[in-house]
């Protein structure tokens, strides 16, 4: 997809990722909505100009997506592009982590996905266009040391995204799924347990922690030849590989991995 003068929502867009891809989508020349629970607006008026609009969404419900997806037909006209980017990283193990927790990151995570593309798909079929993205990460295609919500919700975006490519790819549907490792964004270092271990120690213990700039970069050279995976991190694929190949081996190297991060 060439970005120039398209209509692009991104969720999450208050900082982090979600800012430096707004920053790349709107230097592409897309017109550029920006979404998030608070600082879009902030962040939109940094980037400023008459193509960027932040706006204040909350897409842990279905009515927040849709409020989200007709306040940017409104700003722009038809949505062209649609990056589900909101993501929390929550919870710990099975029983430590509460029942709120394990809804709130089925919201966010996959839920907002799949509301997302319930309401563009009628309209992109009937046009026989249109690209859905979203962030996932290197827990959805490989696993989360630490955190049970973030892996499984993570995996499940994935599987959304490939659903959607599978499903809908022959009727004009682009598809493009997001999965970086380690990125310096708060959420990198939040969420500690009671040991003082977090899934952002797992990260940077695996491998070099990105900017949020450079992740923006990979994203828009896959979206510009309308690729599939995004991965920031090139390893990424390696460790797919070696999962696939023989995966009681790559199970047994994540353990080991545990023990080393957590001093076990």
């Amino acid at each position: 997809m060439d970005l120039s003068g398209k209509n692009t929502v991104i969720t999450g867009a208050g900082r982090g990722i979600g800012e430096a891809l707004a920053r790349a989508f709107h230097a592409k020349g897309a017109n550029v909505v920006l979404a998030d629970l608070a600082g879009a607006p902030d962040a939109a008026a940094a980037i400023g100009g008459d193509r960027v609009v932040g706006i204040d969404a909350d897409v842990s419900t279905e009515a927040g997506n849709v409020a989200l997806i007709e306040a940017a037909r409104s700003a722009f006209g038809p949505i062209d592009l649609f990056f589900a980017n909101a993501g929390v990283g929550m919870g710990t193990d099975l029983a430590e982590t509460d029942e709120r927790v394990w809804d709130t990151a089925f919201a966010v995570n996959v839920h907002a996905h799949r509301w997302a593309a319930k309401h563009l798909l009628p309209e992109w079929l009937e046009r026989g266009e249109g690209y859905f993205c979203s962030t996932a990460s290197a827990a959805g295609v490989l696993a989360q040391i630490g955190s049970a919500p973030y892996s499984m919700t993570k995996h499940t975006a994935v599987a959304f995204a490939e659903w959607v490519s599978i499903t809908y790819g022959d009727r004009g549907i682009k598809v493009t799924c997001l999965c970086p490792q380690g990125v310096n964004t708060a959420m990198l270092s939040a969420g500690s347990d009671d040991e003082g271990f977090s899934g952002g120690d797992v990260v940077k213990a695996a491998g070099a922690v990105l900017e949020p700039d450079d992740v923006a970069d990979a994203v828009v050279e896959v979206i510009e030849r309308e690729g599939f995976f995004v991965l920031p991190h090139p390893e990424v694929a390696g460790y797919m590989q070696a999962k696939a190949n023989d995966p009681e081996r790559w199970l047994g190297g994540m353990r080991k991995l545990q023990r080393m991060v957590m001093g076990r």
